[in-house]
């Protein structure tokens, strides 16, 4: 047994179920994210099992719940501290609540743990340490959505970055991951779920964007735009807001919960000023009256859920669907055989619906980072010893690890669920 060891409990060679166990010593622990994932049937698939009671802190990277979906678990027999960002502690308690109440018959949690893990909160801002036995902890800007961290733990000789969700772009929300809070890590975890691929320049997405809204629009049309309520909701917002503010734009869901926390968190967004000029002109949906008016005129409506699963999205697909003036605009990333990804390949939400009229278009919002930043993220590493791939599908990891071999010469580890990386 060496000194230190990191177990793999979910996120090997798969995309989300992010979870890290960090061992020193077999006397200590942290748990880096503790998520879930959904399988065909839409039941989650949580992490491997660890020992609550060895757990000495769990450290959140973001709040979105293929990184978070799990950590009320550790609440039933424990209390460790969690640590993560202000935001993500406040977003968390939202997240968890509609977990618990799409999904709640098949968790293993229930609402008391997750209040107990929020009374076990310690809100860090980036570039503040935090002890936790054997540990140091910091958290570093990731780029991914507000209050999202890459998490940096130094353990005696050793420095370990995890990059959590990793975005090296300047969008409206967000400035770049800080990379060059890197150079002195000896141990990278590092998440390759675009590992292979170079996402579209961000400011072409936003320019196509914008021309299809205006285009709708002008044609008499409402656009529909589902999406995830944390991150790429407000994200189109403030673009909106920035380019065509004198639109009719509602927003329905928990994107408005999520709005607010934003707002009073701005430390953490990087055009907040555009934020708040959103919510400051924009329509909030507050009930089924706002509801039904917005779709009967021209209207942008931005609502959750991004891959259609449930929230307000579904009821206006069926209201604007029939006619081939109005149009769905996708932005989020659409998992297999969720009604999002079957409208984009068959132009339905499923064989139980009709076929959609309505214009239908994905824009690629991407808050991960591509092939080329990922490299950028790599080669900041100046002393880098060990290299670990993790959240990213098992053929797209081992492309990254052999094209990283053949043009770097560096070696990197893609890990199953369930191995344990000892590192002497």
């Amino acid at each position: 047994m060496g000194d230190l060891e990191l177990h793999i409990l979910g996120g090997g060679r798969e995309v989300g179920r992010a979870a890290i166990e960090v061992t020193y010593r077999d006397n200590s622990s942290l748990l880096l994210d503790y998520g879930v994932n959904f399988d065909e049937n839409d039941v989650p698939q949580l992490p491997l099992h660890i020992r609550p009671l060895k757990v000495k802190g769990i450290i959140a990277s973001h709040v979105h719940l293929d990184h978070i979906g799990s950590i009320p678990l550790l609440y039933v027999s424990s209390s460790p501290v969690f640590v993560a960002t202000k935001p993500t502690i406040q977003m968390s308690r939202y997240m968890l609540e509609d977990f618990l109440k799409l999904s709640g018959y098949y968790l293993p949690f229930e609402y008391n743990e997750v209040l107990s893990m929020l009374e076990s909160a310690d809100a860090k801002d980036y570039n503040n340490t935090i002890e936790l036995d054997d540990f140091q902890v910091e958290l570093i800007d990731a780029g991914h959505i507000p209050g999202s961290a890459m998490i940096k733990v130094y353990i005696k000789n050793k420095v370990l970055l995890y990059t959590g969700d990793v975005n090296t772009i300047e969008t409206k929300l967000t400035k770049p991951a800080d990379i060059s809070k890197i150079k002195d890590v000896n141990i990278l975890l590092i998440e390759a779920t675009y590992g292979m691929t170079n996402h579209p320049p961000r400011e072409i997405v936003e320019k196509a964007f914008i021309y299809s809204v205006k285009e709708v629009i002008d044609e008499g049309g409402t656009v529909l735009v589902p999406s995830f309520s944390v991150g790429r909701s407000q994200e189109i917002l403030c673009l909106l807001a920035e380019h065509l503010p004198y639109l009719d734009v509602y927003y329905d869901g928990m994107v408005r919960t999520i709005l607010d926390i934003m707002l009073e968190n701005k430390k953490f967004i990087y055009r907040s000023d555009l934020l708040e000029k959103a919510a400051s002109i924009f329509k909030r949906v507050r009930g089924w009256r706002d509801r039904r008016k917005a779709w009967r005129n021209p209207s942008v409506i931005i609502a959750s859920a991004g891959m259609l699963k449930g929230g307000p999205s579904l009821y206006y697909v069926k209201k604007i669907s029939d006619s081939k003036k109005n149009a769905i605009f996708l932005v989020s990333y659409q998992a297999e055989n969720t009604p999002g990804r079957n409208i984009i390949e068959k132009g339905r939400i499923s064989d139980e619906y009709p076929l959609i009229n309505a214009r239908i278009e994905w824009f690629d919002f991407s808050s991960h980072a591509g092939h080329n930043g990922l490299l950028n993220i790599i080669r900041a590493a100046k002393n880098l010893e060990h290299l670990i791939i993790v959240h990213s599908e098992e053929e797209t990891a081992l492309a990254l690890a052999n094209y990283l071999k053949e043009t770097l010469g560096i070696e990197a580890l893609v890990p199953n669920n369930g191995d344990t990386i000892t590192i002497a």
